[in-house]
């Protein structure tokens, strides 16, 4: 079988077309979110994407105060941008349940869930009578994800912790920036979805063990930590050495060239790590020097200080009288990895984004006509799907309440008159968008 047929049968096999015709992964499987922020609704989102059925509580009133974190100012038929994005495919209820009754409710519908995920402060779920301790009482096979800045127990656990805290405390920042220069956070919460990403895994792996021990567990991941686990050779450049990674700027000092550098009309990533697309790399730029240099032959030569300096000397000075294009179509050209700095924009109208489904257009219930980043992995026979993005403060009571608990609704109605639930307070970022009908979007 060639090359083009693997393509095609690729395409056909993953056919981004007839996501809905196939089932989904995570059918079946019923999540609660309990979270505020990012870290801990991202990882309910992952599993949502994927078709687990999550149903988010939030407080009465406000909700989840990430609903009010707008970039810029910006909201868009009330809902903040910030928050749709790591809260697709949920169910939106308020209950309060720090009250009696509101934790009697929770416990409810933990009876009747595989999955909790909570980003609380450590130890508050078990002062509210709701932690893990209480919980597993009522569903021994409840998997309780507590996700927080520095672990559930240990010194740091009292600490508040924010995605900057966590690049901090990881080392992330100490390695991120130019020479002689401070310090930088990275621009996107990378914490907070490392974090997740580690949690969701913890998940799935605590459902796997699940099916033979026929019990549920505790998880615990810090943000900090999972920064961490990703800081590749950094550790042992020390625990070996005794040297700390240096900031280096735009480039990578382990695997040469590699790096971002400034074109004609923008900034363009270049890499020629391996022998032979070194080689191509100094054919596109006439530099017969360097392919006749032997200390430049393999990556241990080029990795010497000074062939390391040389080499992003010559690298810049080529690509700073380039194009972004013409550099992109010599790595085609010469078999070296070259690509553009994508900005948003450039995300939303690529072509192979769309085709995809990597960025996703659909029509939401509520919304009408929105643009997503879809899920990551594609699954060929049961694949993640965007369905709807966020909804305001309570949207979905009426049909958790009365279809999953069977309380009726003089029952809810009291309960709202309690204050145990309710849904938005009138507030942009809580409330449905202004010309809302009261019905659109509704699910009975």
């Amino acid at each position: 079988m060639d090359a083009e047929n693997y393509f095609d049968w690729t395409e056909k096999l993953f056919d981004p077309e007839n996501v809905f015709a196939k089932p989904e992964a995570l059918k079946g499987i019923r999540v609660l979110e309990l979270c505020t922020r990012v870290f801990g609704p991202v990882t309910a989102d992952l599993l949502a994407d994927l078709g687990a059925e999550v149903i988010k509580i939030e407080l009465p009133g406000v909700g989840d105060l990430m609903r009010y974190v707008a970039p810029r100012g910006f909201f868009y038929k009330n809902i903040s941008p910030a928050f749709t994005h790591m809260n697709h495919n949920k169910y939106h209820v308020a209950i309060d349940i720090r009250k009696p009754k509101g934790a009697e409710l929770l416990k409810q519908l933990v009876a009747r869930s595989d999955v909790l995920v909570e980003n609380f402060r450590p130890g508050t779920m078990d002062r509210w009578g709701v932690g893990y301790r209480q919980l597993k009482e009522v569903n021994p096979r409840l998997v309780y994800q507590a996700n927080s800045g520095f672990g559930q127990w240990s010194a740091y656990r009292d600490r508040p912790s924010y995605d900057a805290t966590s690049q901090a405390m990881s080392g992330f920042s100490a390695t991120t920036g130019f020479p002689g220069r401070p310090p930088l956070k990275i621009g996107i919460w990378i914490g907070d979805y490392t974090g997740a990403l580690f949690a969701t895994l913890g998940i799935l792996a605590a459902l796997y063990a699940r099916n033979k021990t026929g019990s549920g567990q505790m998880i615990d991941v810090s943000q900090g930590e999972s920064l961490i686990r990703i800081q590749d050779w950094t550790w042992l450049l020390w625990s070996l050495f005794g040297k700390e990674r240096r900031r280096v700027g735009n480039v990578d000092v382990a695997m040469v060239p590699s790096g971002v550098f400034r074109a004609k009309d923008g900034f363009v990533a270049v890499s020629a790590v391996d022998d032979g697309s070194f080689q191509g790399l100094c054919d596109a730029m006439e530099a017969d020097d360097f392919r006749d240099d032997e200390e430049l032959e393999s990556l241990s030569g080029r990795l010497q200080d000074e062939n390391r300096e040389k080499i992003y000397e010559r690298l810049s000075r080529w690509v700073a009288a380039c194009t972004v294009r013409q550099v992109e179509e010599a790595g085609r050209r010469y078999g070296f990895s070259a690509q553009r700095v994508a900005s948003a924009r450039d995300h939303y109208e690529d072509e192979h984004l769309r085709f995809r489904k990597a960025v996703w257009e659909f029509e939401d219930p509520l919304y009408g006509p929105v643009v997503e980043y879809g899920p990551g992995p594609k699954l060929s026979e049961t694949p993640g799907r965007m369905r709807w993005i966020a909804k305001p403060v309570g949207f979905h009571n009426d049909h958790v309440f009365r279809n999953l608990l069977g309380l009726d609704p003089e029952t809810i109605r009291v309960l709202t008159d309690e204050g145990i639930v309710g849904t938005w307070a009138d507030r942009i970022g809580a409330k449905p968008p202004d010309d809302w009908d009261g019905h659109r979007g509704r699910v009975f």
